[in-house]
C-alpha cells in the first residue's frame, strides 16, 4: 500500500521488489532483490565519485554543490556554520516530464 509522504502514498523498497518479482516470475526474488541493490549502489558509487547517471526517457542523477553558510539550530536558536558539501540531483527526461502532465 505505501506510506505517506506529504499527503501521498510513496512506494517503499518492500514493494518496488514485489511488484517487480509479480512483473517477471521467472525470477526469484533473491535475484530481484540483488539487482535492485546492484542498481542503487551502482548510482551511488558514480555520485559519489563525481559522475552523473542518464537513463533515456526517465532522467538524470548527478550531484550539485552547495556553499556553505549560517544557519540556526531551531531547538536554541542558535547559530551555526553550515559546510559546503555536495547534494544529489535528478534531473527529469522529457518523457517522464510529459507523462507527469498527461490530462492536465
Amino acid at each position: 500500500m505505501g506510506t505517506l509522504f506529504w499527503g501521498k502514498v510513496a512506494m517503499i523498497r518492500s514493494e518496488l521488489l514485489q511488484v517487480l518479482g509479480k512483473d517477471n516470475p521467472e525470477l526469484r526474488a533473491e535475484d530481484v532483490e540483488r539487482a535492485v541493490d546492484t542498481f542503487f549502489e551502482e548510482i551511488s558509487q558514480r555520485l559519489a565519485d563525481g559522475g552523473r547517471v542518464e537513463l533515456r526517457g526517465f532522467g538524470a542523477f548527478s550531484t550539485r554543490h552547495r556553499d556553505g553558510r549560517k544557519g540556526r539550530n531551531p531547538r536554541t536558536g542558535e547559530s551555526v556554520e553550515v559546510p559546503e558539501k555536495r547534494v544529489p540531483y535528478f534531473k527529469p527526461g522529457k518523457e517522464m516530464r510529459v507523462r507527469l502532465n498527461v490530462g492536465e
